[in-house]
């Protein structure tokens, strides 16, 4: 009997822990297709509805490093979304906002 039940343990936990697996590659991949959705979206959201200058003052343009700031804050925010989701644990968000800031 304690060799049956602890064939039945172990199967338990070899079940168990390749569900916490399975359903975490699920997350981060529903996570990656999100994203992928989300710039699928935006790019088609400006080519359906290109932006308009204001007549009253144009728009300065840009410097190199206002454009890259606003580029790492994009990647924060959308960094931020995944984590809310559950796609991203906090460590792995801890990492890749270091890796972007770095």
């Amino acid at each position: 009997m304690p060799g049956l039940l602890r064939g039945v343990a172990r199967t338990a936990v070899v079940a168990g822990t390749a569900t916490a697996v399975s359903n975490r590659v699920s997350r981060r991949q529903a996570g990656r297709w999100a994203q992928q959705d989300y710039g699928q979206q935006q790019q088609y959201e400006q080519q359906q509805y290109p932006q308009q200058a204001a007549p009253t003052a144009p728009a300065a343009p840009q410097t190199p490093a206002a454009d890259e700031m606003t580029q790492k804050i994009d990647q924060l925010k959308q960094l931020a979304d995944l984590k809310a989701q559950g796609v991203l644990s906090d460590e792995e968000f801890e990492n890749q906002k270091r890796r972007l800031l770095g």
